[in-house]
Protein backbone atom coordinates (compact mmCIF):
# COMPACT_ATOMS: atom_id res chain seq x y z
CA UNK A 1 0.00 0.00 0.00
CA UNK A 2 1.62 3.36 -1.16
CA UNK A 3 2.09 5.97 1.97
CA UNK A 4 0.82 9.49 1.57
CA UNK A 5 3.10 12.04 1.85
CA UNK A 6 2.33 13.98 5.17
CA UNK A 7 2.18 17.83 4.85
CA UNK A 8 4.81 19.99 5.77
CA UNK A 9 4.08 21.52 9.50
CA UNK A 10 3.56 24.94 9.05
CA UNK A 11 6.55 27.40 10.77
CA UNK A 12 4.65 30.24 12.50
CA UNK A 13 7.09 33.10 13.13
CA UNK A 14 7.62 33.85 16.99
CA UNK A 15 6.86 37.12 17.60
CA UNK A 16 8.96 39.38 20.25
CA UNK A 17 7.44 40.08 23.54
CA UNK A 18 6.22 43.44 24.01
CA UNK A 19 7.98 45.81 25.77
CA UNK A 20 4.53 47.73 27.13
CA UNK A 21 3.70 44.59 29.13
CA UNK A 22 0.39 44.59 31.45
CA UNK A 23 2.19 45.28 34.31
CA UNK A 24 4.34 48.20 33.00
CA UNK A 25 1.40 49.61 31.54
CA UNK A 26 -0.49 49.73 34.99
CA UNK A 27 2.88 50.60 36.86
CA UNK A 28 2.87 53.81 33.90
CA UNK A 29 -1.32 54.37 34.52
CA UNK A 30 -0.18 54.82 38.45
CA UNK A 31 2.75 57.22 37.64
CA UNK A 32 0.56 59.22 35.26
CA UNK A 33 -2.10 59.75 37.93
CA UNK A 34 0.52 61.10 40.65
CA UNK A 35 3.04 62.77 38.05
CA UNK A 36 1.20 66.15 38.71
CA UNK A 37 2.21 66.51 41.84
CA UNK A 38 5.70 66.47 41.65
CA UNK A 39 5.53 68.46 38.74
CA UNK A 40 3.85 70.87 40.81
CA UNK A 41 6.62 70.59 43.83
CA UNK A 42 9.40 70.63 41.38
CA UNK A 43 8.26 73.63 39.52
CA UNK A 44 7.20 75.50 43.10
CA UNK A 45 8.97 73.65 45.71
CA UNK A 46 12.56 72.32 45.00
CA UNK A 47 13.47 74.51 41.92
CA UNK A 48 12.82 78.06 44.40
CA UNK A 49 14.88 76.02 47.06
CA UNK A 50 17.81 75.01 44.91
CA UNK A 51 17.87 78.66 43.25
CA UNK A 52 17.40 80.30 46.76
CA UNK A 53 20.82 78.61 47.73
CA UNK A 54 22.26 79.21 44.65
CA UNK A 55 21.46 82.54 45.24
CA UNK A 56 23.03 82.95 48.37
CA UNK A 57 26.31 83.15 47.10
CA UNK A 58 25.67 85.73 44.41
CA UNK A 59 24.88 89.78 45.20
CA UNK A 60 22.00 90.62 43.00
CA UNK A 61 19.04 93.42 43.39
CA UNK A 62 16.63 91.57 40.60
CA UNK A 63 17.78 94.14 38.27
CA UNK A 64 21.57 93.86 37.28
CA UNK A 65 23.62 90.71 36.46
CA UNK A 66 24.33 88.35 39.49
CA UNK A 67 27.57 88.91 40.96
CA UNK A 68 29.74 86.17 42.83
CA UNK A 69 30.67 86.92 46.49
CA UNK A 70 31.11 83.85 47.81
CA UNK A 71 29.88 83.63 51.83
CA UNK A 72 30.03 87.54 52.39
CA UNK A 73 26.20 87.25 52.32
CA UNK A 74 26.32 84.68 55.42
CA UNK A 75 29.08 86.78 57.14
CA UNK A 76 26.90 90.10 56.63
CA UNK A 77 23.85 87.95 57.63
CA UNK A 78 25.83 86.49 60.81
CA UNK A 79 27.56 89.53 61.98
CA UNK A 80 24.13 92.03 61.72
CA UNK A 81 22.92 92.62 65.42
CA UNK A 82 19.70 93.39 63.95
CA UNK A 83 19.38 89.62 62.53
CA UNK A 84 20.25 88.06 65.91
CA UNK A 85 17.43 90.14 67.37
CA UNK A 86 14.92 88.94 65.15
CA UNK A 87 16.07 85.11 65.94
CA UNK A 88 15.84 86.15 69.80
CA UNK A 89 12.01 87.51 68.90
CA UNK A 90 10.92 84.53 67.22
CA UNK A 91 12.44 82.29 70.55
CA UNK A 92 10.46 84.06 72.80
CA UNK A 93 7.28 84.03 70.35
CA UNK A 94 7.69 80.70 69.92
CA UNK A 95 7.98 79.75 73.84
CA UNK A 96 4.82 82.09 74.66
CA UNK A 97 2.55 81.41 72.15
CA UNK A 98 3.24 77.52 71.74
CA UNK A 99 3.74 75.91 75.17
CA UNK A 100 0.91 77.62 76.85
CA UNK A 101 -1.31 77.10 73.67
CA UNK A 102 -0.38 73.24 73.63
CA UNK A 103 -1.20 73.05 77.60
CA UNK A 104 -4.99 74.54 76.70
CA UNK A 105 -5.41 72.31 74.07
CA UNK A 106 -4.81 69.24 75.52
CA UNK A 107 -7.19 70.36 78.09
CA UNK A 108 -10.14 71.31 75.92
CA UNK A 109 -9.43 68.17 74.15
CA UNK A 110 -10.07 66.16 77.41
CA UNK A 111 -12.85 68.31 78.03
CA UNK A 112 -14.60 67.36 74.60
CA UNK A 113 -13.56 63.57 74.51
CA UNK A 114 -15.88 63.24 78.34
CA UNK A 115 -18.59 62.14 78.49
CA UNK A 116 -20.41 64.85 80.33
CA UNK A 117 -19.95 67.33 77.58
CA UNK A 118 -23.15 68.29 75.34
CA UNK A 119 -22.74 69.87 72.10
CA UNK A 120 -19.69 67.98 71.44
CA UNK A 121 -20.09 68.53 67.66
CA UNK A 122 -20.86 72.09 68.46
CA UNK A 123 -18.38 72.90 70.40
CA UNK A 124 -15.27 71.08 67.79
CA UNK A 125 -16.26 73.17 65.21
CA UNK A 126 -16.73 76.99 67.08
CA UNK A 127 -12.81 75.72 68.27
CA UNK A 128 -11.86 74.61 64.92
CA UNK A 129 -13.44 78.24 62.92
CA UNK A 130 -9.94 80.23 64.27
CA UNK A 131 -7.84 78.42 62.23
CA UNK A 132 -9.86 78.59 58.68
CA UNK A 133 -9.73 82.32 59.51
CA UNK A 134 -8.30 84.73 57.38
CA UNK A 135 -4.69 85.67 59.22
CA UNK A 136 -4.84 89.71 58.21
CA UNK A 137 -8.27 89.49 59.58
CA UNK A 138 -7.23 88.03 63.09
CA UNK A 139 -4.51 90.19 63.06
CA UNK A 140 -6.69 93.39 62.10
CA UNK A 141 -9.44 92.89 65.46
CA UNK A 142 -6.23 91.75 67.27
CA UNK A 143 -4.92 95.49 66.64
CA UNK A 144 -7.84 97.12 67.70
CA UNK A 145 -7.62 95.08 70.83
CA UNK A 146 -4.47 95.75 71.87
CA UNK A 147 -4.51 99.37 70.78
CA UNK A 148 -3.93 102.04 73.69
CA UNK A 149 -7.38 102.52 74.11
CA UNK A 150 -8.32 99.13 73.34
CA UNK A 151 -9.82 96.11 75.01
CA UNK A 152 -6.37 94.84 76.65
CA UNK A 153 -6.00 98.37 78.62
CA UNK A 154 -9.63 98.15 79.79
CA UNK A 155 -9.36 94.86 81.62
CA UNK A 156 -5.82 95.86 82.86
CA UNK A 157 -7.44 99.00 84.50
CA UNK A 158 -10.38 96.83 85.80
CA UNK A 159 -7.31 95.12 87.72
CA UNK A 160 -6.11 98.25 88.69
CA UNK A 161 -3.05 97.68 86.79
CA UNK A 162 -1.46 100.53 84.77
CA UNK A 163 -1.62 100.57 81.18
CA UNK A 164 0.21 98.24 78.81
CA UNK A 165 2.53 99.67 75.16
CA UNK A 166 1.12 96.55 73.27
CA UNK A 167 2.28 97.88 69.82
CA UNK A 168 5.42 99.81 70.90
CA UNK A 169 6.93 97.81 74.44
CA UNK A 170 9.13 95.13 74.65
CA UNK A 171 7.37 92.24 76.34
CA UNK A 172 3.31 94.26 74.66
CA UNK A 173 4.48 93.24 71.43
CA UNK A 174 5.68 90.08 72.31
CA UNK A 175 2.14 89.36 74.28
CA UNK A 176 0.13 90.47 71.59
CA UNK A 177 1.50 88.22 68.89
CA UNK A 178 1.61 85.23 71.14
CA UNK A 179 -1.76 85.15 71.99
CA UNK A 180 -2.79 85.62 68.13
CA UNK A 181 -1.52 82.42 67.65
CA UNK A 182 -2.31 80.93 70.30
CA UNK A 183 -6.36 82.00 69.44
CA UNK A 184 -5.43 80.65 65.42
CA UNK A 185 -3.89 77.43 66.27
CA UNK A 186 -5.42 75.33 69.64
CA UNK A 187 -8.18 74.75 68.10
CA UNK A 188 -5.99 73.02 65.14
CA UNK A 189 -4.47 71.15 67.83
CA UNK A 190 -7.35 70.08 70.02
CA UNK A 191 -8.77 68.25 66.69
CA UNK A 192 -5.50 66.72 66.35
CA UNK A 193 -5.44 65.56 70.67
CA UNK A 194 -8.83 64.36 69.97
CA UNK A 195 -8.04 62.17 67.06
CA UNK A 196 -5.80 60.35 69.82
CA UNK A 197 -7.98 60.78 72.53
CA UNK A 198 -10.48 58.99 70.69
CA UNK A 199 -7.79 55.98 69.26
CA UNK A 200 -7.03 54.89 73.49
CA UNK A 201 -9.12 51.87 74.42
CA UNK A 202 -12.24 52.32 76.93
CA UNK A 203 -11.46 49.39 78.42
CA UNK A 204 -8.24 50.52 79.95
CA UNK A 205 -10.12 54.02 81.76
CA UNK A 206 -12.88 51.43 82.81
CA UNK A 207 -10.09 49.10 84.56
CA UNK A 208 -8.42 51.95 86.41
CA UNK A 209 -12.00 53.22 87.62
CA UNK A 210 -12.32 49.61 88.98
CA UNK A 211 -9.04 49.79 90.62
CA UNK A 212 -9.90 53.15 92.32
CA UNK A 213 -8.06 55.53 90.09
CA UNK A 214 -9.09 59.44 89.92
CA UNK A 215 -9.98 61.35 86.50
CA UNK A 216 -6.03 62.73 87.35
CA UNK A 217 -4.44 59.62 87.93
CA UNK A 218 -6.21 58.45 84.47
CA UNK A 219 -5.17 61.61 82.88
CA UNK A 220 -1.51 61.28 84.20
CA UNK A 221 -1.08 57.23 83.82
CA UNK A 222 -2.95 56.49 80.94
CA UNK A 223 -3.73 59.32 78.63
CA UNK A 224 -0.31 61.82 78.28
CA UNK A 225 1.74 58.05 77.74
CA UNK A 226 -0.64 57.50 75.19
CA UNK A 227 -0.42 60.26 73.62
CA UNK A 228 2.97 60.89 73.42
CA UNK A 229 3.17 60.60 69.17
CA UNK A 230 0.34 63.08 68.85
CA UNK A 231 2.36 65.22 71.57
CA UNK A 232 5.33 65.09 69.86
CA UNK A 233 3.56 65.83 66.36
CA UNK A 234 2.19 68.90 67.40
CA UNK A 235 5.08 70.53 69.06
CA UNK A 236 7.54 69.74 65.98
CA UNK A 237 4.13 71.10 63.88
CA UNK A 238 4.38 74.35 66.48
CA UNK A 239 8.26 74.69 66.32
CA UNK A 240 8.49 74.67 62.54
CA UNK A 241 5.35 77.26 62.45
CA UNK A 242 6.47 79.84 65.12
CA UNK A 243 10.33 79.95 62.86
CA UNK A 244 8.11 80.64 60.15
CA UNK A 245 6.16 84.18 61.64
CA UNK A 246 5.44 86.69 59.88
CA UNK A 247 2.21 88.01 58.64
CA UNK A 248 0.65 88.16 62.63
CA UNK A 249 3.67 90.76 63.71
CA UNK A 250 4.07 92.50 60.39
CA UNK A 251 0.24 93.63 59.87
CA UNK A 252 -0.08 94.30 64.00
CA UNK A 253 2.97 96.60 63.40
CA UNK A 254 2.39 98.17 59.93
CA UNK A 255 4.46 98.14 57.65
CA UNK A 256 7.04 100.13 59.96
CA UNK A 257 7.50 97.23 61.88
CA UNK A 258 10.83 96.44 60.72
CA UNK A 259 12.77 100.03 61.23
CA UNK A 260 15.26 100.02 64.20
CA UNK A 261 12.30 101.65 66.71
CA UNK A 262 10.25 98.70 66.19
CA UNK A 263 12.73 96.07 66.72
CA UNK A 264 10.24 94.34 69.25
CA UNK A 265 8.20 92.21 66.94
CA UNK A 266 10.86 92.05 64.19
CA UNK A 267 11.13 88.21 63.71
CA UNK A 268 13.42 86.21 60.91
CA UNK A 269 10.95 85.69 58.32
CA UNK A 270 10.36 89.53 58.62
CA UNK A 271 14.25 90.26 58.43
CA UNK A 272 14.45 88.00 55.50
CA UNK A 273 11.57 90.10 53.78
CA UNK A 274 12.82 93.68 54.52
CA UNK A 275 16.21 92.09 53.14
CA UNK A 276 14.94 91.41 49.68
CA UNK A 277 11.76 93.46 49.15
CA UNK A 278 13.00 96.42 51.08
CA UNK A 279 16.85 97.06 50.50
CA UNK A 280 16.88 94.74 47.46
CA UNK A 281 19.37 93.00 49.09
CA UNK A 282 18.42 89.46 47.25
CA UNK A 283 21.66 87.74 48.19
CA UNK A 284 21.20 88.65 51.69
CA UNK A 285 17.84 87.30 52.03
CA UNK A 286 18.66 84.20 50.20
CA UNK A 287 21.56 83.61 52.81
CA UNK A 288 18.81 84.23 55.37
CA UNK A 289 16.43 81.88 54.14
CA UNK A 290 18.63 79.22 54.07
CA UNK A 291 19.90 79.86 57.46
CA UNK A 292 16.46 80.03 59.07
CA UNK A 293 16.26 76.10 57.18
CA UNK A 294 19.10 75.23 59.07
CA UNK A 295 17.61 76.13 61.97
CA UNK A 296 14.73 74.63 61.33
CA UNK A 297 16.50 71.59 61.25
CA UNK A 298 17.97 72.04 64.53
CA UNK A 299 14.99 72.19 65.99
CA UNK A 300 13.05 69.71 64.73
CA UNK A 301 16.24 66.94 65.52
CA UNK A 302 16.26 67.88 69.19
CA UNK A 303 12.42 67.83 69.20
CA UNK A 304 12.96 64.43 67.77
CA UNK A 305 15.90 63.49 70.44
CA UNK A 306 13.77 64.91 73.25
CA UNK A 307 11.34 62.92 72.21
CA UNK A 308 12.71 59.45 72.42
CA UNK A 309 14.61 60.58 75.43
CA UNK A 310 11.28 60.61 77.04
CA UNK A 311 9.83 57.67 75.68
CA UNK A 312 7.70 59.72 73.31
CA UNK A 313 8.33 57.48 69.76
CA UNK A 314 5.82 56.03 68.06
CA UNK A 315 7.07 52.52 68.06
CA UNK A 316 6.83 53.16 72.17
CA UNK A 317 3.38 55.10 72.73
CA UNK A 318 1.12 53.38 69.38
CA UNK A 319 -2.33 51.86 70.67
Amino acid sequence: MPQTAQPAARLVPRTKPSWLTERRRSSLTAYLFISPFFVLFAIFGLYPILFTIYLSFYKWDALGPMTYVGMQNYQFVTEDPIFWTSFANTLIISVMGTIPQLILALLIAVFLNSSITRFKKTFRVLYFMPNITSIVAVTLVFSAIFSNNGMGNWVMDLFGLDPVAWNSGWWGVKLAVASMIMWRWTGYNVIIYLSGLQSIPTDLYEAARIDGASRFQQLIRITLPLLKPFIVFTVLMSTIGSLQLFTEPYVFLGQTGTSSTREEGLTMVIYLYTEAFGNNFFGTAAATAVLLLLFTIVFSMFNMWASRKMGGDADGGAV
